[in-house]
């Protein structure tokens, strides 16, 4: 299945995670994608948290890498203006963060351009 452009899948949510996911539990870790996440990206479990609830964050369903179940993925700044993306799906009432990393330069240039954008 081909990739859609980042530009035309992302929806444009400017609003708190907890808003858009209101049942969720909470984080769920696998220890392997957290010790990954630490060791290739230097992205802890606590930053790739933050990015959920900083603002503006975009949130879009990452339609490539969903064949078993539904992925998403993140784009956000921390507070410490760190730009992140973090590749998440929902299991049984939590957010199950599978990648955190820095933004890739396509996902920087279509986070300015969200970012711009007036609010929906």
């Amino acid at each position: 299945m081909g990739q859609k452009p980042l530009d035309k899948s992302i929806l444009l949510w400017y609003t708190y995670s907890v808003r858009l996911f209101p049942w969720a539990e909470g984080f769920e870790w696998d220890e392997g994608n957290r010790r990954k996440n630490l060791d290739r990206h230097r992205v802890s479990d606590q930053e790739a948290e933050e990015a959920f609830f900083t603002q503006p964050n975009f949130i879009f369903e990452d339609v490539g890498h969903s064949a078993s179940e539904k992925r998403y993925g993140l784009l956000a700044e921390t507070r410490s203006k760190r730009r992140l993306t973090v590749i998440f799906t929902l299991r049984q009432g939590k957010v199950r963060v599978i990648s955190a990393r820095d933004m890739s330069r396509k996902e920087r240039k279509s986070y300015e351009k969200i970012k711009k954008a007036p609010p929906l």
